[in-house]
């Protein structure tokens, strides 16, 4: 379903791009002197977008301009909802866990994501720890971010957390895989006055 909705997603978009474009690069050409059809809306390079007859048809009616305005604010709310739900990275709400009778449960992702970050949390040289998840039901992957104090070895700190927080995770929900993309990330400290 996902996929579906990622594909017509696309595919509108797309489409409404390529018919902006075409519209915007038509202007612009008849706008830089290249001859237009007949049946088109400009004639020539020193034709107006909307004439003095057009903006003033509708001058006695009080409610044409607000009404107008209106629609441009509500078109212009609705595209910035859409391109903000379409760079918001989606986080996995439920991860399906294997209960070994052929049945399954459901369980929260947040759940999962707090036992990683708190798990992580308690290796030795970790200042903090944020980890998210994302993908499938039961193709859950794990995207970790660690920040390590300044004396600690990020290769002993990666190994501690693969082999303690992520593989827990993985082996109490039951999972066959949790590929973890993990960010490491030093820790500054500012100076402290020793007297």
């Amino acid at each position: 379903m996902k996929t579906v909705l990622r594909t017509v997603n696309r595919v509108f978009l797309g489409l409404v791009g390529l018919i902006l474009l075409v519209l915007g690069g038509s202007v612009l050409a008849v706008g830089l002197g290249v001859s237009a059809p007949s049946w088109w809306i400009h004639d020539s390079k020193h034709d107006v977008l909307l004439s003095h007859a057009e903006r003033t048809r509708w001058h006695d009616d009080g409610w044409w301009w607000p009404v107008v305005i209106a629609a441009l604010a509500v078109l212009l709310l609705l595209a910035l909802w859409w391109l903000v739900a379409a760079l918001r990275r989606r986080r996995l709400a439920e991860v399906l866990v294997d209960t070994g009778d052929g049945e399954g449960a459901l369980l929260r992702g947040r759940a999962l994501e707090n036992v990683l970050t708190q798990e992580a949390d308690h290796i030795d040289g970790v200042d903090g720890a944020r980890a998210h998840l994302k993908g499938g039901r039961s193709t859950p992957e794990a995207r970790v971010r660690l920040a390590l104090e300044p004396h600690v070895d990020p290769g002993a700190a990666l190994n501690d957390f693969t082999t303690g927080a992520l593989t827990h995770a993985r082996t109490s929900a039951g999972l066959a895989s949790l590929p973890a993309e993990v960010r490491l990330k030093g820790v500054k400290h500012g100076a402290e006055r020793v007297s």
